[in-house]
């Protein structure tokens, strides 16, 4: 038996790559805990006990104090003993290994196969090595998978947890599609070409910008392939997610053009300090330049990092014609001919009604129906006397009404 238990734990050593000093020590642990148990010694004698594995001879020796303990029983118990903590520690080390190779991993595709379902989470298999969990909030809406059909995903993240290594899958994550364009791309593979950002909305539409660092390198004919062959071959392994494929440009203008693609921009107006710009298009255009429910502008804005509101001129004309409206003073029919003029505003002589009609207030009404903010435009007049001139050109109108 001591000479199996040797042989057993090279064979570990060799094939699981446990260190076997590792396995001898936790191996004379658990001995000594079982012989305390099972030698029927006192108390005293039970604290003195040590056992001590032979690395040469593959023999058990347990001493109390310096004497020698011979058993048979123990023996029997030593067997079963070093069967458990053998069998445990490679559980421990299979656990190790599995933990380590797909913790180098994040941030990589891996593959397997759909094991089985969990309550809209879905396990699965990768390559028998271990299991990895693609959660329903990392799966995208418009993807259903078989039990044994073979599935790619982004691996996340790996959690030590006591059953094992538990491994996160995504198929939703923006990198996911940087992965496969590195996977599918040469060029971006070799640094060439290089994903600047990318916007995605999972399972609808994904807008990537790339950029060359050669020159004679097309960035955008590298992403698309011989007759579109490489970017169909990442909108396949997406289940028909739509890519749109944007130049970057350090130009703004530029740059937000491309991604509000395919819809032709007229003009441009940037406000920086917002970090937003209005866009001015034809009417023909306005449809596929927000997208359906907003979409291409919304992954446009999210792409650029800019604010970016769509307009017609047809449109701009109309909110800039009422934006007069509102700033300006309403005009109003005299009530009454004591009213008409703002000298029946009490407080207002002939001096400062002057100054109100070649400011556009010729009638109590319009005072009433002014704000403080527009009379306070006016030369000679603050915020105190604007909201007496409102108050009292009111009880003007209002003592009107009663006669």
């Amino acid at each position: 038996m001591n000479g199996e238990i040797l042989s057993v734990l090279e064979h570990i050593e060799r094939e699981k790559g446990i260190n076997k000093e590792v396995l001898i020590s936790a191996l004379e642990a658990a001995l000594l805990s079982a012989a305390r148990k099972t030698l029927g010694l006192d108390a005293k004698a039970a604290e003195e006990i040590k056992v001590k594995f032979d690395v040469e001879t593959g023999k058990i020796n347990v001493f109390v104090g310096k004497e020698r303990v011979d058993s048979d029983k123990f023996g029997r118990i030593a067997a079963q003993t070093a069967k458990q903590v053998i069998i445990q520690k490679i559980r421990e080390a299979e656990k190790d290994v599995v933990f380590n190779e797909f913790q180098s991993k994040i941030g990589e595709i891996v593959s397997g196969t759909v094991y089985r379902f969990e309550k809209g989470n879905i396990v699965v298999d990768l390559l028998g090595k271990a299991e990895g969990l693609l959660p329903r909030s990392e799966q995208s809406p418009k993807e259903e998978f078989r039990q044994g059909e073979r599935i790619a995903a982004y691996l996340l993240e790996v959690k030590k947890e006591s059953k094992g290594p538990q491994i996160v899958l995504s198929r939703t994550h923006p990198n996911m599609v940087r992965k496969l364009f590195e996977l599918e791309v040469p060029e971006i593979y070799e640094s060439i070409v290089e994903i600047k950002a990318i916007a995605r909305e999972a399972g609808e539409r994904t807008k990537i910008a790339v950029w060359s660092k050669d020159e004679k390198v097309d960035s955008v004919g590298a992403c698309v392939g011989m007759r579109g062959s490489r970017v169909k071959n990442i909108v396949t392994e997406l289940h028909g997610e739509k890519i749109d494929i944007v130049r970057w440009s350090p130009d703004a203008e530029s740059y937000i053009a491309a991604a509000l693609s395919p819809a032709q921009i007229s003009q441009m107006k940037f406000q920086k300090e917002r970090q937003k710009v209005d866009c001015i298009v034809e009417p023909d255009q306005l449809s596929l330049a927000i997208g359906k429910h907003g979409q291409n502008v919304r992954l446009a804005s999210k792409l650029t990092g800019w604010n970016i509101d769509i307009r017609t001129k047809e449109m701009l004309a109309k909110e800039l014609e009422e934006k007069e409206k509102r700033e300006a003073p309403k005009e109003a029919a005299p009530i009454s001919e004591e009213v008409v003029c703002v000298t029946a505003i009490k407080g207002v002589g002939e001096k400062l009604a002057s100054v109100l009609t070649e400011n556009g207030f010729k009638t109590v009404e319009q005072v009433a129906n002014a704000t403080v903010e527009q009379l306070t435009k006016i030369k000679g007049i603050g915020e105190k006397k604007a909201q007496i001139l409102i108050r009292e050109a009111k009880k003007a109108i209002k003592d009107s009404s009663k006669e």
